[in-house]
């Protein structure tokens, strides 16, 4: 019998990420790795990597930096990168830092028993293909009871090109999984206790997936999950305004498992920057898309993402982006500074904007938004949600949760609350959560 190793797994960036991490760690349990909550006492140690933000590679090798004291302790520790920054820079990942005993990138993960074999016998280990096989048929079938939310890649890679962006180079092209073969994990998932499911994808509302009948488009795929016995909610995350179709829309009005919660970034406010970004769609037709999507549900609380000080971007520019924001009302937003990704078109652009004046920028938009997410919160309090909990909170006797909007909401309640979905009566507005009592 394989004596129990210890696995710890680093996640930085998305959604997505968290998921293969969780594939990565099942497909390593499959060689006698058991995963831990610390690298302290670890066989392997793996950084799951992000390249979207700035000076991604360089918090990568900082991170390397401090795990070598563990492999001074234990000579026998294995140390892997793997992700997009992996993807991106596997070869020189290995040649800069001898500490990294293995590099895999996003589409090839399921090769890392494989790879292990090579690391064992005192090999490098190096894969950052495109493979032609489905890396989700290669791994091994998870077992292991789950907590009561869980997020399924139904999508993966991006065609759209947008000039600030990496994920088309680190990730591919757009491919959708089928469609029974999405069901019958999303089957599995809740036999093993999962009560909400978030579809994944790098644009997941491009997904066309092949079924037996035809292609399903992703509003099919959630009706269809909808069905499934036992399975109390679902969402999806991320999406491309120029793929919100009108079925999809109309599964936001008449899905009640589809929960009140979208994630439709713009980027920004000017016609003329949205260009320069290769958005391939303007901010009226933006504004357009989220009045027809209330309209459907009316309740529903819009998230967003921006980027300011995108290379061109004038103070007229970037009024633009806060008369949009202002227009539209988001109940949460991300916001970030323009950086530039080595290999993106934007990256070589003129008219690069100061730092200082991307920063001031920042700091105005992200003063807006938090007003707007603060009101959203606010408008909570006296109103009935239903919570699914997940686990304790930091208090003795406080369970927490998210609401069908996604709000974090914690409770005075007994720990059996985990895994139920309960009605909440909204008592208090704190700063990125609202405190609510059982009804």
């Amino acid at each position: 019998m394989t004596n129990t190793k210890k696995l710890f797994v680093k996640t930085y960036g998305c959604q997505m990420n968290v998921y293969d991490s969780e594939r990565m760690a099942e497909a390593l349990g499959s060689e006698g790795y058991e995963q831990v909550n610390s690298p302290e006492g670890a066989d392997m140690i793996l950084l799951n990597t992000c390249h979207i933000r700035e000076k991604a590679a360089e918090k990568m090798y900082s991170e390397l930096g401090r795990l070598r004291p563990l492999r001074d302790a234990n000579p026998d520790l294995k140390i892997g990168v793997a992700g997009c920054v992996a993807q991106a820079e596997g070869e020189e990942i290995m040649n800069r830092q001898p500490l990294v005993d293995l590099v895999v990138g996003p589409q090839t993960y399921h090769r890392l028993p494989k790879m292990m074999e090579a690391v064992n016998a005192g090999e490098k280990a190096l894969d950052t293909d495109f493979p032609e096989e489905d890396k989700f048929l290669k791994l091994p079938k998870a077992r292991a009871t789950r907590g009561p939310t869980a997020f399924l890649t139904v999508q993966e890679g991006c065609d759209k090109f947008c000039a600030f962006c990496v994920v088309p180079y680190t990730r591919g092209a757009e491919v959708s999984r089928p469609a029974e073969r999405l069901m019958g994990e999303a089957r599995d998932l809740v036999a093993r206790g999962v009560r909400e499911i978030t579809l994944l994808g790098q644009n997941v509302n491009a997904y066309h997936g092949a079924a037996a009948d035809g292609t399903w488009g992703l509003a099919r795929l959630i009706r269809e999950m909808a069905k499934i016995d036992g399975l109390e909610r679902l969402r999806f995350t991320t999406s491309h305004p120029n793929d919100m179709e009108d079925d999809l829309i109309a599964a936001h009005a008449d899905c009640p498992e589809l929960m009140p919660y979208l994630h439709l970034p713009v980027q920004a406010g000017s016609d003329k920057i949205l260009k320069a970004m290769n958005r391939k769609h303007t901010a009226a037709e933006y504004i357009r898309l989220i009045e027809r999507i209330r309209a459907a549900r009316p309740d529903l609380h819009l998230s967003g993402d921006f980027i300011v000080g995108f290379p061109g971007e004038t103070e007229e520019d970037f009024q633009a982006t806060l008369d949009l924001v202002e227009t539209v009302g988001y109940g949460t937003a991300y916001s970030f500074k323009y950086s530039a990704r080595p290999g993106t078109p934007a990256a070589e652009r003129k008219g690069q904007v100061a730092e200082e004046v991307a920063s001031e920028r920042l700091q105005r938009l992200q003063t807006l938004l938090t007003k707007q997410q603060r009101a959203a919160q606010d408008d909570m309090v006296g109103r009935r949600v239903k919570v699914l909990f997940e686990k304790p909170g930091r208090k003795p006797g406080q369970m927490i949760g998210k609401s069908d909007y996604l709000h974090s909401v914690h409770v005075e309640g007994p720990e059996t609350l985990r895994g139920q979905i309960a009605e909440v009566e909204i008592v208090e507005s704190m700063t990125n959560s609202l405190t609510g009592r059982l009804v």
